[in-house]
Order: C-alpha cells, then sequence, then structure tokens
C-alpha cells in the first residue's frame, strides 16, 4: 500500500530518489506521466494499465476521452531507477511539474503524486481550508449516485 508523505532534494541532472518504501512496494516497471494539479504521477506498469484501461475505453469520438488521453497517456513515459532508487524527470515533465530543488513524494494507495515543494505547501494550505466543503461535496455526490 502506498501510503505517506516524503520530501527529497533534486539533483542538476533532474534526478530524485523516490522513497525506499515506495521502491519496494513498486518494482522496477514503473510509468511516469503527468498528473493533475500539476503533478507528476508515478505507478508501476501493473497499475498503469488499469489506469489506461479506464482513460481509453470509451469511444474514440469522445473529444473528453481523447483529451484525456493525450493529457495522460500522451506524456507518459517508462522509467527504470538506478541501483540508488534515482529516476530522471524528463525536461517536458520537470517542467510541467514547475520543480525547483525539492520535490514532495506523496502515496496514494494506488499511484504517487510527485509534487514541487512549494505547491505541494500552497495545495495543503488550500486542503487545510477547504476539506469541511469537499467533504461534503463527496458525500453530496455519493447520495446523488445512491438514488
Amino acid at each position: 500500500m502506498l501510503i505517506g508523505e516524503y520530501e527529497t532534494k533534486i539533483g542538476e541532472k533532474k534526478r530524485v530518489a523516490i522513497p525506499n518504501k515506495f521502491r519496494k512496494e513498486l518494482g522496477s516497471n514503473l510509468i511516469l506521466t503527468r498528473g493533475y494539479e500539476g503533478t507528476l504521477v508515478l505507478v508501476n506498469k501493473k497499475m498503469w494499465e488499469k489506469i489506461a484501461k479506464e482513460v481509453i475505453e470509451g469511444s474514440f469520438i469522445n473529444k473528453h476521452i481523447r483529451d484525456t488521453t493525450r493529457f495522460l497517456v500522451g506524456s507518459a513515459i517508462e522509467v527504470q531507477a538506478d541501483t540508488q532508487g534515482r529516476i530522471v524527470i524528463p525536461r517536458s515533465l520537470y517542467e510541467y511539474g514547475q520543480f525547483e530543488k525539492e520535490a514532495v513524494f506523496v502515496g496514494l494507495y494506488n499511484w504517487i503524486e510527485i509534487w514541487g515543494k512549494k505547491k505541494w505547501e500552497g495545495r495543503l494550505k488550500f486542503l487545510d481550508e477547504n476539506s469541511d466543503k469537499i467533504a461534503n461535496a463527496i458525500q453530496e455526490m455519493n447520495k446523488k449516485n445512491e438514488k
């Protein structure tokens, strides 16, 4: 289970070390892609297959499916960790994530988000200020789905 929050430095060559706990759970065949809210998503191939299937299963003629496929699948890259558990973040993904010198790995059960530290701090502030509203919106959505 991928849970927890870990801060790490980003090296000059855009190399970042995957936290040891996550490395053990993910294995060696990894996919790195764009995520929402300016994050990167890191998953193993097994989870990637589930995500990609959900994304591309709809009709090709549906604009939203094409756009979501472009966003997630179009930016995906296979990455291999070196012997020290580091991966290189490609330039396009590095720029998308607006990284500086530090990254935060956040385990979200089935996937990992990689945030630039400043962006993560901003998101935490947003979550702190809006957690009640978010919880209520989810509760309302669940009520509608039950009907």
